[in-house]
């Protein structure tokens, strides 16, 4: 019996339905995370997955930073140490700690806030440019 290759069985899935075809080819071309230990914490109002080696975009913390500055999360909600254990705050867990360094202080994009009502000659135009930071992760405790 042979063994038909994975490019054939794409394109025999393109004769059929082109939407078959085209997830089919996605499903493939996913890379796939490496199983490793992660955390999900919580700064800004917002919970972040967080791993050894990636780079967060969050809200602007408070206080004077410079770039490279040494950044602790200790509002730590969940780890996985990416074999058989789990562990869950409530709400926090107590000692774990996300540490990481500031690599970049900016502001996003500018977004438009446009206000309008028809009929009654009312039109506000505002702007607005959220300040970030990127922040890179270097070890969970």
């Amino acid at each position: 019996m042979e063994v038909m290759p994975e490019a054939k069985t794409v394109k025999s899935a393109a004769k059929k339905s082109p939407v078959k075809a085209k997830k089919a080819a996605v499903k493939k071309a996913a890379p796939k995370k490496e199983s490793g230990e992660f955390a999900v914490i919580e700064t800004g109002g917002k919970q972040y997955v967080a791993s050894v080696g990636d780079i967060l975009t969050i809200e602007k913390l408070t206080g004077d930073m410079k770039e490279g500055a040494k950044v602790t999360f200790d509002k730590v909600l969940l780890v996985d140490d990416g074999k058989n254990s789990t562990t869950v705050g409530d709400p926090y867990i107590k000692g774990a700690k996300v540490k990481g360094s500031l690599l970049e202080e900016g502001k996003a994009k500018k977004i438009d806030v446009i206000k309008f009502k028809s009929k009654s000659r009312y039109f506000k135009k505002r702007g607005h440019r959220q300040p970030f930071m990127k922040v890179k992760i270097e070890a969970l405790k």
